[in-house]
């Protein structure tokens, strides 16, 4: 799939420490709209700092991100979700004395005076679900509680996107899902892509990423080995790139490897 000219999202020479513990190295990040770009590694590769970066939970030592051409500065969550990058956290943060419509609206009510507007709410929280084709929940007043784990992926992934989002992040979909449950998850990151929007899928299961992803992102101790098209390479060479950072002429130079 050839790419859009203009990614949405772009990080250059991005840079992150905790104390001593330099994490990311000067990492350079593509995310186009329409398109999946799958953030691979293995544990303490750096991806969970990298996304947390972008989404204003840790602010980077130095490097530059721009949104949509132009250069922003995320400082706060609130910052990025006013940019329109929503991220879908491993745990999903739902609350399961709610309903599915309550919480896609959790700290984003809708009020009309003093009270609480349900028929706006339950409205927005249907046409948002019947953009994504969604057809696995019967209801929007269902109780998350009642719900299986890809239905409650599927709500958390409808709230990222109900606030004109146009970038989402999502971090390990699949971890814990069944069969069936992980073929409707991997369906509506798809859509999602296909709604226009730039999707980040953080995943360790190369079946998924290469189904789904248009790129793939590889990172190896805070480096970027490779970002490629995932239609251009092998699993072999993925897991290759993900466990010594090199697969073949793919990958960092001897050099760095031998550095990191």
């Amino acid at each position: 799939m050839a790419s859009p000219e203009q990614p949405v999202l772009e990080l250059h020479g991005v840079n992150k420490s905790f104390g001593a513990v330099h994490v990311l190295h000067d990492v350079d990040l593509a995310v186009y709209p329409g398109q999946v770009t799958a953030l691979v590694g293995d544990n303490g590769a750096g991806k969970s700092t990298l996304i947390k970066c972008i989404a204003g939970i840790h602010a980077a030592d130095s490097g530059q991100i721009r949104f949509n051409g132009s250069p922003v500065s995320i400082g706060s969550p609130r910052d990025a979700a006013q940019l329109g990058i929503e991220i879908v956290y491993q745990d999903l943060a739902l609350a399961d004395n709610l309903d599915v419509t309550q919480n896609m609206f959790l700290g984003r009510e809708i009020t009309s005076g003093p009270v609480l507007d349900e028929a706006t709410m339950e409205r927005k929280a249907r046409e948002t679900l019947t953009r994504l084709s969604v057809r696995t929940l019967s209801s929007v007043r269902q109780l998350v509680a009642s719900l299986s784990g890809g239905q409650r992926q599927t709500v958390a992934i409808a709230k990222a996107v109900l606030w004109d989002s146009k970038v989402v992040i999502l971090d390990e979909p699949t971890a814990a899902l069944g069969v069936a449950q992980t073929r409707q998850v991997l369906d509506l990151v798809r859509r999602l892509a296909e709604t226009g929007h730039g999707v980040i899928l953080v995943s360790h299961n190369m079946n998924d990423v290469l189904e789904v992803a248009d790129r793939i992102a590889v990172l190896y101790l805070g480096r970027i080995a490779a970002e490629v098209e995932a239609a251009e390479v092998t699993q072999n060479q993925v897991v290759e790139l993900i466990t010594s950072g090199r697969s073949g002429e793919l990958g960092l130079a001897a050099h760095n490897g031998a550095n990191l």
